[in-house]
């Protein structure tokens, strides 16, 4: 046993974390000149290795996922959904979502793809909460920053998160709040083609290609965020708003987080500056998950395929769920830490 925790410890330090690459980094700013205890210095550090150790699992993670995606073509993934019924449907849809698009605005397309095939309204949701908020990439990059427990918490929750809001969904018979245009449209009756080893390698540098123009200016902002918030805002402050000392701080993680558009490669840096700033776990965890599941374009998005009713559902829902989650980690945060 102590053998695999050395190991263990190790695959988290250096190969989620890299926190050799921060030595890196931090003994060539210094050999350069730069004081690294102070602001202007330790900001650079922070960015320098968040950007790089956030591209570095960013391209390795879409490409893993995007070869696993490539078995589950539109077509295939609506069969297997069909072949269960009740909780059942719900809880594949939303383990489909985990191998799926990384960001909420690219899960719209192929949720509106499922209820037009016929799917039943409440699995669809099921997969479209799960999509954004709990796929493979925020389980490995959730353990490079809080480590393997919180990770693993992070995403049975948010799969809770997604089979309870499709069942609710669905027992509440909304299928009348959909647009009409969506019932008619042609839906993902079609078959891949069947690819070789050779084709599945193609589609998934591809897909890293693509992901990484989409997603990289995201990280830039959410590292320079992150770097601003870890070297310049006093901890007190963020302790005030998101600490134990405020009640509400899930509340408001989660309510400023909403309006927000990025993904979890764009949301990790600003949790670790957070975090190491004293902001409570539920707070943070919150905050990500507000991000990634609820940002205004993916709401506007999907207002085009549902009604206001089954959006303002579809919102309350995602935001209660939410906002439970987060203050059931506050309260068994020093057991996962």
């Amino acid at each position: 046993m102590e053998a695999i925790k050395l190991f263990w410890d190790f695959f988290q330090n250096q190969i989620l974390s890299m926190k050799w690459l921060n030595e890196v980094i931090g003994s060539g700013l210094s050999a350069v000149g730069l004081d690294l205890e102070g602001r202007a210095g330790a900001s650079i550090q922070f960015f320098l290795y968040d950007t790089i150790k956030i591209t570095v699992l960013l391209c390795v993670l879409i490409f893993l996922i995007s070869y696993i995606q490539s078995y589950f073509p539109p077509e295939r993934s609506k069969r297997i959904i069909g072949r269960f019924h009740g909780a059942g449907a719900n809880i594949v849809a939303a383990l489909l979502g985990t191998v799926t698009p990384f960001c909420s605005c690219s899960s719209i397309p192929l949720f509106m793809g499922f209820t037009s095939a016929g799917l039943p309204l409440g699995v669809t949701f099921s997969f479209l909460i799960s999509s954004p908020m709990v796929d493979l990439g925020s389980l490995v990059l959730l353990m490079s920053i809080f480590g393997s427990k919180i990770a693993i918490v992070y995403v049975l929750v948010g799969l809770v998160i997604a089979v309870a809001g499709g069942t609710i969904i669905e027992k509440l018979h909304m299928e009348k709040y959909v647009e009409p245009y969506i019932k008619t449209a042609g839906s993902v009756d079609f078959e891949a083609p069947d690819l070789t080893k050779q084709d599945r390698l193609k589609y998934a540098w591809e897909q890293v290609s693509a992901t990484f123009k989409k997603v990289f200016p995201y990280i830039l902002i959410g590292v320079g965020i992150g770097a601003f918030i870890h070297n310049w805002i006093p901890e007190t402050w963020i302790e005030t708003a998101l600490g134990s000392n405020n009640p509400f701080s899930v509340i408001l993680a989660t309510l400023v987080g909403i309006p927000m558009y990025a993904d979890i490669f764009g949301t990790i840096p600003v949790a670790e500056a957070l975090f190491a700033k004293g902001a409570q776990l539920g707070a943070i965890l919150s905050f990500m998950m507000a991000v990634t599941t609820l940002s205004l374009p993916s709401l506007i998005m999907l207002r085009k395929a549902v009604k206001p009713q089954l959006l303002a559902l579809f919102i309350g829902i995602c935001t209660g769920g939410i906002i439970i989650v987060g203050y059931l980690f506050n309260i068994f945060q020093y057991f996962l830490v």
